[in-house]
């Protein structure tokens, strides 16, 4: 990709759209799916954990082999296919409801299957990024694509808690198969051709290359960091996934609208803090604010366990979510810009999925995990045990890039030899 603002090429711009809708669907029917699940079929906390673990086990099942095909082959169309996959499959769930035969098991078998389908989009699509905007502007890039996907997030929970009080939840979840439809055909629309593939000169077993990317971020100090930091924020979203839902709707008596709104709000700060990420990584240091965006914002959310009926049931747990999201969108911009920076070319997708194994792996545990506290301790403490993991994510970064202001100045590993076979 050539020079100037990077709105003005039209690949670019087709990136914005798929990301933008389809993140705006999916934020429509992450208050939808719950809410269906709680509402019309009376799920437990167990339940509703069941089905968030069901949409991650796939990274800690394939995520390893879906990095060393995916260096392997041309990464666009992986992800169209991935896109059309979920899109048809969530538009089983309003057909089932139309017919009288939803079910837990359903959603946690739509679930699952769109789980794989992730996988394989997640890690192609953040190795495929740096081929259509160039390895030097990642951060720029990543920033912009959030920002507008975070307009998603401010919009769409509001919207999708007064479309489940109108339309229903079922019909609701429709909203997101059309916005990966487009998605899909956005991503089709580029132009960009990627690099071809160099064919090492002596083909090497799966198991090799799998190793190869694992040892990478091993080694690393600062991704081994990234790896753990996100690992630790991960599970703490997992334990409150599972009763977040649940804790609003039934101990606090929100209503699905409020509830929409209440998330919404929380989201606000999504949208500044991917506007703001590049001069903060400018004024603060592009390495340093990778730590101190989860450590500034971490003890806001144990807000959210204090909140009661009444009018700290909104103020707190916006609050305590608009710092957490604040934090994460930060974080995950320029942890993101990061791993793109130090890694090769020809690791890229090994790595991406790599991360995405090690910090995807503890989602389902935690999602299960939070429903068990929620159903034995109860839902406040449960929220209780997340906030105290918020806490502990930011050490083993401080530990590992307190040193360095910026990427340039981390050290990288790229002379480190492959894994022996």
């Amino acid at each position: 990709m050539s020079g100037g603002s990077l709105l003005a090429h039209r690949d670019f711009r087709l990136l914005l759209l798929g990301q933008t809708t389809s993140q705006f669907g999916a934020q429509v029917s992450g208050v939808a799916i719950p809410l269906l699940a709680v509402l019309t079929l009376d799920a437990s906390a167990f339940e509703v954990g069941l089905i968030t673990a069901a949409s991650t086990v796939a990274f800690a099942v394939i995520g390893l082999p879906a990095g060393a095909w995916l260096d392997r082959l041309p990464r666009r169309p992986v992800l169209v296919v991935s896109d059309l996959a979920r899109a048809l499959l969530l538009a089983t769930i309003p057909l089932a409801a139309v017919t009288g035969v939803l079910t837990i098991t359903q959603l946690v078998v739509v679930a699952l299957v769109s789980g794989v389908c992730r996988v394989f989009f997640d890690v192609g699509y953040q190795a495929y990024v740096p081929s259509v905007i160039g390895r030097d502007r990642v951060l720029a890039g990543n920033s912009a694509m959030e920002t507008m996907r975070a307009s998603g997030q401010f919009v769409g929970p509001g919207l999708g808690g007064w479309l489940v009080a109108v339309a229903g939840a079922a019909n609701v979840v429709l909203v997101q198969a059309v916005t990966f439809a487009v998605s899909a055909a956005s991503i089709a629309a580029i132009r960009h051709r990627e690099p071809a593939i160099t064919r090492p000169a002596h083909r090497t077993s799966m198991r090799r290359d799998i190793r190869e990317g694992l040892a990478f971020v091993l080694r690393h100090p600062a991704l081994r960091a990234v790896a753990v930091a996100s690992a630790l924020s991960n599970l703490a979203f997992a334990l409150a996934s599972a009763v977040t839902f649940v804790f609003l709707a039934r101990t606090l008596g929100l209503s699905p609208t409020v509830i929409g709104l209440v998330v919404a709000g929380g989201s606000v700060t999504v949208m500044a803090g991917a506007a703001l990420t590049p001069w903060l990584a400018r004024t603060v240091g592009s390495a340093r604010i990778v730590w101190l965006s989860l450590l500034v914002t971490g003890p806001f959310t144990l807000l959210l366990p204090l909140a009661h009926p009444g009018w700290t049931a909104v103020a707190f747990t916006v609050a305590g979510m608009a710092a957490g999201e604040l934090g994460q969108i930060v974080y995950a911009i320029t942890s993101l810009s990061l791993r793109q920076r130090l890694c090769p070319d020809r690791l890229l997708g090994r790595v991406t999925a790599t991360m995405r194994f090690l910090i995807m792996a503890a989602f389902p545990l935690g999602a299960l995990a939070g429903g068990v506290l929620g159903d034995t301790l109860g839902l406040r403490p449960a929220l209780w045990v997340c906030g105290v993991v918020v806490l502990l994510a930011p050490a083993p970064l401080v530990l590992a890039l307190r040193r360095y202001r910026d990427v340039e100045d981390v050290p990288d590993h790229h002379h480190q030899p492959p894994a022996a076979a």
